[in-house]
C-alpha cells in the first residue's frame, strides 16, 4: 500500500501545482490542476495494476458508506413516520435478561399512548407493574410494602429510550451513532438491525439494537451494557391506534404501600 501511494502522490505531484505568475494558462496536459486532476489520476490508475485495483477498492468503499448512510436515513425516516402518526399501541412483549451469570425472562402486555405514556403489566413469571403518567414514573409489585415513585426526567431505565415511540420525536436524534448493524441477524425474516447508543446513557449503555419491519415498526430492541449484561425487548400482535383509557397510566397505591423515591426502575 506504501508503494501505491508514493507512485500515486509522484505522478499526480504536478497537477497539484498552482501555475507560474504570468502565465498565460496552465501546464499542458495531464498537469493543469482541478479539471485535469480527475483524468490525471485515472491515467494513472490505469498505468499500475496494483494502484487500479486500490483505487477501485477505495471508491467500492466509498459508494457502499454512502449507500449506507442514506440506507439508515431511510429507514430510521420510516420509523419516525410510522409512529409520528400513532397515538396508542398495545402489544404483547417478552424481556430477557442475561447477565451476573443468570438469565431471566418475562413476559405481559404493553400499553403506549401519547403524550408520554406508557404501561408495562407483567404476568409471568409473577406479576409487577411499571407505568408513566407523561411525569412521573411507577413501579409496584402487588403484594410488597412498597412502591416506588421517580420523575420521568430522571429515570434511569433502560426501557426509558421508549418514549421515543410516545412523541413526535426523530430516532437519529434518540440514538448517538445511529448505524445499520449488518453482523446482527433479525429474528424475523425481512428486518433490518440499526445500532447506536441511547442519548445521555453513554456511562451505562455499550450499545442498543433495534430491529425493524419492513413496514417501520420496532419489533425488538437489544440494550448491552457495560458491564456485559443483555436485555431484550420484543414485541409481539402489535394493535395501532386501540382505544385505551387514560386511567391505565394512573397509579394509586394501595392502603398501607409506602411511597420510595427510586431512579432506577428495574428489575
Amino acid at each position: 500500500m506504501k508503494r501505491v501511494l508514493r507512485e500515486v502522490c509522484r505522478r499526480l505531484k504536478p497537477a497539484l501545482k498552482f501555475r507560474k505568475k504570468g502565465a498565460e494558462r496552465w501546464p499542458e496536459g495531464p498537469h493543469y490542476p482541478i479539471l485535469a486532476w480527475g483524468r490525471s489520476f485515472w491515467r494513472v490508475v490505469k498505468s499500475c495494476p496494483v494502484t487500479k485495483l486500490a483505487a477501485w477498492v477505495s471508491i467500492t468503499i466509498i459508494v457502499a458508506a454512502s449507500a449506507c448512510a442514506q440506507d439508515v436515513h431511510a429507514i430510521a425516516d420510516k420509523v419516525d413516520q410510522r409512529y409520528d402518526h400513532l397515538h396508542t399501541l398495545e402489544a404483547q412483549f417478552t424481556e430477557t435478561y442475561s447477565g451476573a451469570g443468570m438469565t431471566r425472562t418475562e413476559s405481559g402486555t404493553l400499553l403506549l399512548k401519547k403524550p408520554g405514556r406508557m404501561r408495562w403489566d407483567y404476568d409471568q413469571p409473577r406479576p409487577k407493574l411499571f407505568l408513566t403518567d407523561g411525569t412521573t414514573a411507577w413501579f409496584y409489585v402487588p403484594g410488597e410494602r412498597q412502591a416506588r415513585r421517580t420523575p420521568v426526567k430522571q429515570l434511569d431505565d433502560l426501557r426509558s429510550p421508549l418514549r421515543y415511540l410516545l412523541g413526535k420525536t426523530k430516532l437519529a436524534k434518540e440514538l448517538d451513532g445511529l448505524s445499520l448493524a449488518p453482523d446482527q441477524k433479525p429474528v424475523n425474516p425481512g428486518d433490518v438491525v440499526l445500532r447506536g447508543i441511547p442519548k445521555g446513557m453513554h456511562d451505562r449503555v455499550a450499545q442498543t439494537l433495534i430491529e425493524i419491519s419492513p413496514d417501520g415498526l420496532i419489533a425488538r430492541i437489544v440494550i448491552e451494557e457495560l458491564d456485559g449484561s443483555v436485555t431484550e425487548f420484543r414485541f409481539l400482535q402489535q394493535k395501532e391506534n386501540v382505544q385505551i383509557a387514560d386511567q391505565q397510566f394512573h397509579f394509586v397505591p394501595p392502603p398501607g404501600v409506602e411511597i420510595v423515591a427510586g431512579t432506577q426502575m428495574l428489575e
